[in-house]
């Protein structure tokens, strides 16, 4: 059921500083998923304790791409905030190197 519910971590400069400073940490969700059925794929998945979960509705957006400048619609999408307990961490967000 987790694959349903986590559709992929959103790994930027953004969301790594963020995990290293405030230990939170960015997933892209499926649209229809509640924060309890997220913190539960969540702590089932990666093995950690989430704090809290705050939601994102991102907008779809039209967007021109190629030689012709066609256009294609991208669709609406959800992130997920998680914040975990102190001391936790997710392997995905570690990249090495550190401020």
């Amino acid at each position: 059921m987790n694959h349903k519910i986590i559709r992929k971590p959103v790994v930027t400069e953004k969301t790594i500083a963020r995990a290293n400073s405030d230990n939170v940490y960015t997933f892209e969700v499926s649209r229809t998923a509640d924060k309890n059925a997220i913190k539960a794929a969540i702590e089932e998945t990666y093995g950690v304790t989430v704090l809290a979960v705050n939601n994102v509705m991102r907008p779809k957006t039209l967007k021109r791409t190629g030689q012709k400048r066609l256009t294609s619609l991208t669709p609406k999408t959800k992130k997920a905030l998680i914040k975990l307990k102190n001391g936790e961490t997710i392997a995905l967000f570690d990249v090495g190197g550190s401020k």
